[in-house]
């Protein structure tokens, strides 16, 4: 006869790892919930930001000029002034008014929920098509009937932004993005039919303070972004692992001691866990074989962004394939996009990118790009800009007239922590940062896609 039924226990004296579970079970819940929160707790750091500086629900922040260093958030770009503006939908639907694209300037970007999901692209591709709309932003659930010579865009969540870049055109000026950057409108649907003039700030000199604080505070963050909801389908089963530890819609956020103390370990582990998952890398997201520069635009199995896929939901691959260091993917990836980006941790021999060190890159004469070409250079710290006293952060074709060419028409950049002697105008500075180099093609052409052009590695010059 069996003494024992199969199965139903453990080992035979075999013993618990822990005498008391509560800790540990805190800190796993917690590091996964930082690694699947991440594009939500960055999207909410947006809007932290902007209150802090003045800004908040329909209040436009428009930048004068290209962005500084102290615009501190994922990899932006110094080459085209920014606009972005926050709106929660709790409080009712919210007019866009998108002006016109002009001979002098045009806009273009997307509306996001709180997920960093696109639910609107903005400009020549976009709803509005560069033609100008009033775009009504809608919440869940809203039933109402839509004014006539309004386009819905219906939101998945209530609390969301937008991020546009104004661009001059060949023959426009930064002035002239900034004067389309002004005429945007942005006022709840409940004000008209005479809305208070939209509030425009130019932060273009203030700290505009959006990373992710990966320590104890990142959990404040993401108690906020949990009580804006809603709560999706996908996300019931980490719903239940927050409420556990602490972390409801609705509830206080009062951790005590102890638990700080696990929150803060749990965030700062699963940074290194995402920092150590973007440098290895995947086969799949290099842009050229024999090369170590990456797809930046690398999508998931169904070709967008949200990782959120028949019979899973993959948030590894979400946050270190995307959102740990990018913010702001269109709704999904054009077979000839409007612009194409590519990035590498790497030098040419494969290690990776050390501080105190200077490298240099080879550009071609021809590049594939109709518009223009850039470098830009972040701390892979941060991925925010490196804060220097030449405020410079990087290089484009447009500055190619006050550089050093090579005799065959191509150009050498160098960026390190000084300059190579007489070749300042082709150095990006990095102080004591490990670099991280983003390539940006501005109007992309067939030669990038299609194999006949392929960018230079980084080397080390020493």
């Amino acid at each position: 006869m069996p003494t024992e039924p199969r199965g139903g226990q453990p080992p035979a004296g075999s013993k618990p790892s822990k005498s008391n579970f509560a800790d540990q079970v805190l800190y796993q819940r917690a590091f996964e919930a930082v690694v699947w929160s991440q594009p939500a707790v960055m999207k909410y750091g947006l809007r932290r930001a902007s209150m802090e500086i003045g800004g908040g629900d329909n209040v436009i922040l428009a930048w004068s000029s290209t962005a500084l260093p102290l615009f501190e958030t994922l990899t932006p770009n110094n080459t085209t002034p920014y606009v972005t503006s926050t709106t929660d939908l709790r409080n009712g639907p919210v007019v866009l008014e998108v002006p016109k694209a002009t001979d002098k300037a045009s806009l273009f970007g997307q509306v996001a929920d709180n997920w960093f999901i696109t639910i609107a692209d903005i400009g020549p591709i976009g709803v509005d098509k560069g033609e100008g709309a009033k775009i009504l932003l809608t919440p869940p659930g809203y039933a109402e009937d839509i004014p006539e010579g309004y386009i819905e865009v219906k939101s998945t969540s209530f609390v969301l932004d937008f991020a546009f870049r104004s661009v001059p055109s060949p023959d426009g000026t930064l002035e002239d993005a900034y004067a389309m950057s002004k005429s945007l409108k942005m006022y709840y649907l409940s004000e008209l039919p005479n809305p208070e003039p939209t509030k425009i700030l130019d932060p273009l000199n203030m700290r505009w303070s959006t990373l992710p604080r990966y320590d104890e505070r990142y959990f404040e963050d993401l108690q906020m972004v949990i009580d804006a909801g809603p709560t999706r389908e996908r996300d019931k089963a980490m719903m239940g692992m927050l409420k556990s530890i602490g972390i409801e819609q609705g509830k206080p956020y009062d951790p005590d001691e102890k638990t700080t103390k696990i929150f803060r370990q749990a965030a700062i582990d699963a940074y290194h866990y995402m920092l150590e998952g973007y440098v290895k890398g995947v086969p799949a997201e290099m842009f050229w074989d024999n090369r170590s520069w990456r797809n930046v635009f690398y999508t998931d199995p169904d070709g967008g962004f949200s990782w959120d896929t028949e019979g899973m939901l993959d948030y590894d691959n979400r946050a270190i394939r995307n959102w740990f260091n990018v913010i702001y993917f269109p709704a999904g990836v054009a077979e000839v996009p409007a612009t194409m980006y590519v990035d590498t941790p790497l030098d040419s021999d494969g290690n990776v990118f050390q501080a105190g060190k200077t490298y240099k890159l080879t550009v071609p004469a021809k590049v594939p790009a109709n518009k223009f070409w850039s470098l830009t250079i972040y701390d892979m710290a941060t991925w925010a800009f490196i804060y220097t006293p030449e405020g410079r952060s990087g290089l484009s074709s447009r500055e190619r007239d006050s550089m050093t060419l090579n005799d065959d028409d191509s150009v050498t950049l160098y960026f390190g922590p000084k300059a190579p002697e007489g070749l300042e105008s082709n150095w990006i500075p990095t102080m004591d940062k490990v670099p991280f180099p983003m390539f940006r093609f501005y109007g992309p052409e067939e030669a990038l896609f299609n194999g006949e052009f392929v960018l230079n590695e980084i080397e080390l010059v020493k």
